[in-house]
């Protein structure tokens, strides 16, 4: 099926000219640097530390859910709306994953002030939805963080955004273009939504105890 959507996905992107597709890394770039990096996200407070795994856990499952019925009510919203309001629901959705993913960090210990915490956070984003390829790539990156520390770039300019907005557009495009559907587009939106935020929570819980019991 991956392959399947891959193949439908890159068909696409052949009718769409090349300008567009540079506009779209732009502002793709731009909404992700202005959340990620512009202004501070306010998280919840850190556990303490000497709570158990299991216990951060269960709060982090917990936010999880929470954020996945506000993506699934906003892209209800959105998607009911017509096209106009669907265009706002891209980066409203980019806005609502990011959040948990601070809120996660917080939770697991993480201080996301600090620069470094945030790149890996946009290494977890791009892991969560990019294809099976991609996904190796970026997991090869992360392991053994602490280690690459030094290497890592000192602005969020040295990222590769084209890949990433590329992966992530072929990622969620299928679905979200469903959600311009007349009629079906709000049950769309709700469900699309639901599920990436679903799939980035746990790609986030993975990413954070590789590090933590690899510590």
């Amino acid at each position: 099926m991956g392959n399947i959507a891959t193949k439908v996905q890159g068909k696409i992107n052949s009718y769409i000219p090349q300008k567009v597709h540079k506009a779209i890394t732009v502002t793709i770039k731009q909404m992700v640097k202005a959340v990620l990096f512009g202004s501070e996200i306010t998280s919840s407070n850190m556990p303490p530390e000497e709570m158990s795994l299991i216990h951060r856990e269960a709060l982090v499952k917990s936010k999880i859910d929470s954020y996945c019925k506000t993506g699934a009510a906003e892209g209800g919203i959105t998607g009911a709306g017509g096209f106009l309001m669907s265009m706002a629901d891209f980066p409203i959705l980019i806005a609502i994953k990011i959040k948990l993913l601070y809120e996660v960090a917080a939770l697991y210990g993480f201080d996301t002030s600090d620069f470094r915490e945030r790149l890996y956070i946009l290494h977890i984003f791009q892991m969560a939805f990019s294809s099976q390829a991609g996904s190796q790539k970026v997991l090869a990156q992360m392991e053994n963080w602490e280690d690459k520390l030094f290497l890592l770039p000192e602005s969020g300019d040295g990222f590769d955004w084209q890949t990433f907005q590329q992966e992530y557009r072929d990622y969620i495009d299928l679905a979200k273009l469903a959600q311009l559907l007349p009629v079906v587009g709000a049950a769309v939106g709700a469900v699309a939504n639901y599920h990436l935020i679903k799939k980035l929570g746990k790609t986030a819980m993975m990413c954070y105890r590789m590090r933590m019991l690899g510590d």
